[in-house]
């Protein structure tokens, strides 16, 4: 008898279910894998380091780039250790806008997951359904930043600006005649929040559409069930954090621990998993959509009824109003030393972290009271869970590393940094 011996086999990083440049190095026997290597490293642009030779406020763009489907999530965490050195207090409606777009991020991003990681496993339709919903999504983000993607919305000591009383409109072109215009333009006549609300308002009518697509599905249920099982021990040990610690059956969520801004004024609920597979993962992120559409409808209601800053008025902080600057000497004074050295932050090290929608994503700062940062460490969630590949995925199939790959939610822009 020949002896049989094992192979290895290069799983990426041009795999299109490898989720960017993920290169795992599978060693099988047969389809059953004994060993998986994460080799990452390939997307790796030294943000960290960059992030000294910049000023605190030009690195904000940066954050965008890193986990590039949780924008604003990262911008957050990066913000509030700024303002933890600087020890200034956002103003209350910048609190709100600032929850009310975590959630938008929060469901833009398990949109996405959920999309893709039901493509992987080969429902094709699931991703035309939640890429539909994350265009209106994008037009918010649009609407306050100008960007669909990299918004460098959030600023230290609030956000860039107040959200906008119209939102921008489609127009008669070749491409789209009147009837379709006005269809398009029906849910845009009045405010962004009146948008959101309307979206808000849709969207448990569109989680239920996915449901129906999945949660019973026998395919969908027989690549997730009991695959990737991670025990609350091992969840634990490995570091994971979000829907990938939750779907395990730990309750750990920083929103509810450790409340930053106003998520102690919101109502909501923290979903958590019982066998910890990849379908209680599904699960969890299906739910935290729901919850997140609680938030923005709490945040709409609030901001309808209390106008207010919604930035900071230290001018050392943040630029003062534009007729102020142009009619006063001393705050185009503040303006040019702003936008010329950026913010002098005071002596010391800090750590912030938020609940990003896929775990905990954390900024280490050292200040060493100049104005760039003396050195960042970013905690990126997605770092810890590929980390666990080789145990999660022993004793599994080849296709079942596709569906576990797709149950972690990797982005590269946050893991390679």
């Amino acid at each position: 008898m020949a002896e049989i011996k094992n192979y290895t086999i290069n799983f990426g990083p041009q795999h299109p279910s490898a989720h960017g440049v993920l290169r795992l190095v599978l060693e099988l026997d047969g389809e059953v894998v004994e060993r998986a290597d994460p080799h990452i490293g390939l997307l790796h642009r030294g943000t960290e380091k960059l992030a000294e030779t910049r000023t605190w406020v030009q690195s904000v763009p940066y954050m965008d780039r890193l986990d590039y489907v949780s924008m604003m999530c990262n911008e957050h965490a990066y913000c509030m250790a700024i303002e933890k050195l600087l020890g200034i207090e956002v103003p209350i409606r910048g609190q709100y806008i600032r929850v009310m777009f975590d959630e938008v991020t929060r469901i833009l991003n398990h949109l996405l997951n959920i999309g893709t990681h039901a493509l992987d496993i080969g429902a094709m339709t699931m991703v035309l359904y939640t890429f539909r919903e994350r265009e209106d999504l994008m037009d918010a983000y649009e609407a306050v930043s100008g960007a669909r993607l990299h918004a460098a919305y959030y600023r230290p000591g609030g956000v860039y600006r107040d959200l906008p009383d119209r939102m921008p409109q489609y127009e008669v072109s070749k491409f789209k005649n009147a009837d379709t215009v006005k269809s398009l333009n029906e849910n845009r006549q009045g405010s962004l929040l009146d948008f959101l609300e309307d979206f808000c308002n849709r969207f448990p009518r569109y989680v239920d559409e996915y449901e129906t697509l999945l949660t019973d599905n026998r395919i969908w249920k027989q690549r997730t069930v009991g695959i990737g099982v991670v025990t609350p021990e091992q969840a634990l040990a490995w570091g994971f954090t979000g829907p990938m610690l939750r779907g395990s059956g730990v309750l750990w969520d920083l929103r509810k621990k450790q409340p930053y801004e106003v998520y102690d004024q919101v109502d909501f609920d923290v979903p958590i998993g019982k066998t910890g597979d990849c379908y209680d993962r599904y699960l969890c992120r299906i739910e935290e959509m729901r919850q997140s559409n609680r938030i923005i409808k709490q945040c709409i209601e609030w901001l309808r009824k209390n106008p207010g800053p919604v930035i900071t008025d230290n001018y050392k902080v943040a630029p003062p109003p534009r007729e102020k600057m142009k009619s006063n000497m001393e705050e185009l004074i503040h303006h040019f030393k702003l936008f010329t050295e950026g913010i002098h932050v005071p002596n010391g090290e800090v750590y912030a972290g938020v609940e990003h929608p896929k775990g905990e994503f954390g900024v280490y700062a050292i200040s060493d009271g100049a104005n760039k940062p003396y050195r960042i460490k970013l905690r990126a969630p997605g770092f810890a869970h590929l980390s666990a590949m080789d145990e999660m995925t022993r004793g599994h199939m080849i296709a079942d590393v596709v569906a576990i790959i797709g149950t972690m939610d990797v982005v590269f822009g946050e893991i390679d940094r």
